[in-house]
């Protein structure tokens, strides 16, 4: 999975840290999900406790996208086979189908190619009807794969808000409320284009929570964010949008523009999301390998949040700790988390929030001895860069104050290049957003 293993692992510290961040990405791979999902029995399609009589339907057809779209479409295929009737799904990662239109999108900024390719998949979706069982899937960065300007806003206009929210530091769902009022499909639109068919959404989730409005910004669940709160957003982190954003933002709070649809709205009527995949079923993977191996596992929490370089001085304090007392947990031990951090942009480097958990982790460990720890985004791309993250111990910083200056510059990405500190798998086939694992071992156990 990794492109660069051989230049990664140099103790056995930082080879069980790769192996177990290997484990989490392949335990949320869509064609495992969706093979211990979904199954088919004659007529009968059973997800999870639901099952759809598809001798009930007409046609069978497939919508959706994000990073794991290429994969859900491969394995949905592998599942449905010749009944599936047609189909079309957005992602950056493509995978060869034989029914299913896999369209290419961009990310973590939208394009024009998405923004062609949502079209594309937006009139199918228009063409059902109430004969039709319509499986769409979703998984996390949808929310910018599929852009679907609304009418008056420009792509240049989406990609300036995007760029802006992103460098801000905001939250995920806060992002997601400004683009849900930006676009023509997000926020429940997509149930909405796709009524009266039984809509199906196999869902991989990014999302701390699994909050269906905000995985993708929730085509096919109810919006309970407004007009006002997305104007709110901006606010909040001082954001000047775009003039054709800030207009229909205003009109709609004002009630000029219709709100996106809540759980009252009878879009709903004939759709049932189902999660298939989210952060913990990578951490359970982490768990088993690490008990596996002999060491006791440890999941902090799958909902870790805030300032990136913050939340790895709380990680390694936790591992300091285990060292020294025992506690909470002896080692030697695999201590793992999930969950989404964020960088707020102070200067115009490389990076990402992986890549500055880790360096920020690695200041706080060194001269630490037998402890690695490894921080990667699952969808294999860290905010803008070409890495999923990076891997570090308390050898990786030997110049403490130049590690600062690329934190402060958020210019982290070179840093840890020159280090061999960087993980690269590209583009993985899915998305359950960030997977930190720390290896703990006593000092004393190498004397």
């Amino acid at each position: 999975m990794m492109r660069n293993r051989e230049a990664l692992g140099s103790t056995p510290e930082r080879d069980l840290a790769l192996d177990c961040i290997e484990a989490g990405i392949a335990a949320a791979d869509p064609v495992r999900a969706i093979d211990e999902s979904v199954s088919l029995e004659e007529n009968r399609l059973t997800i999870g406790e639901a099952s759809y009589d598809l001798a009930s339907y007409a046609e069978i057809v497939v919508l959706g996208g994000g990073n794991a779209g290429g994969r859900m479409a491969s394995a949905i295929e592998g599942a449905l086979g010749e009944r599936i009737d047609r189909g079309r799904v957005v992602t950056d990662a493509p995978e060869k189908t034989e029914r299913i239109e896999v369209l290419p999108g961009d990310h973590p900024v939208p394009s024009e190619r998405g923004v062609a390719s949502t079209r594309a998949m937006l009139e199918l979706a228009d063409e059902v009807g109430e004969e039709t069982l319509a499986v769409v899937l979703v998984s996390g960065g949808g929310s910018a794969l599929m852009p679907a300007p609304a009418e008056g806003i420009s792509l240049s206009d989406l990609q300036e808000v995007t760029e802006a929210l992103l460098a801000s530091g905001a939250e995920i769902g806060e992002i997601n409320a400004v683009r849900k009022h930006c676009s023509a499909f997000k926020g429940g639109g997509l149930a909405r284009r796709a009524a009266p068919a039984q809509v199906v959404s196999l869902i991989v989730s990014d999302v701390i929570g699994n909050d269906l409005s905000t995985i993708a910004s929730g085509p096919t669940a109810p919006d309970g964010t407004t007009f006002a709160e997305a104007q709110e957003v901006l606010s909040r982190y001082g954001i000047d949008p775009p003039e054709a954003i800030a207009d229909r933002l205003d009109r709609g709070a004002n009630g000029k523009v219709e709100e996106t649809p809540d759980a009252g709205d009878p879009a709903f009527d004939h759709v049932d999301n189902h999660v298939i995949a989210d952060g913990f079923t990578a951490l359970e993977a982490v768990r088993d390998l690490a008990d596996e191996r002999g060491y006791e596992p440890l999941v902090l929490s799958s909902s870790v949040r805030g300032e990136a370089r913050e939340a790895a001085k709380t990680h390694v304090a936790i591992t300091e700790e285990v060292q020294r007392t025992g506690n909470p947990i002896e080692p030697p031990t695999v201590i793992c988390s999930g969950g989404e951090t964020t960088v707020t942009l102070r200067g115009d480097g490389t990076g990402g929030p992986n890549q500055e958990f880790a360096l920020s982790a690695s200041l706080e460990l060194r001269e630490s001895e037998r402890i690695a720890l490894a921080s990667v985004d699952t969808d294999g791309i860290d905010g803008a860069s070409d890495a999923a993250g990076a891997i570090v111990d308390g050898g990786t910083v030997s110049d403490p104050e130049f590690a600062r200056a690329a934190l402060a510059d958020n210019d982290v990405y070179p840093y840890l290049e020159e280090r061999d500190g960087l993980i690269e798998t590209g583009p993985t086939g899915t998305n359950v957003n960030d997977l930190r694992v720390l290896v703990v071992t006593s000092p004393e156990a190498s004397r």
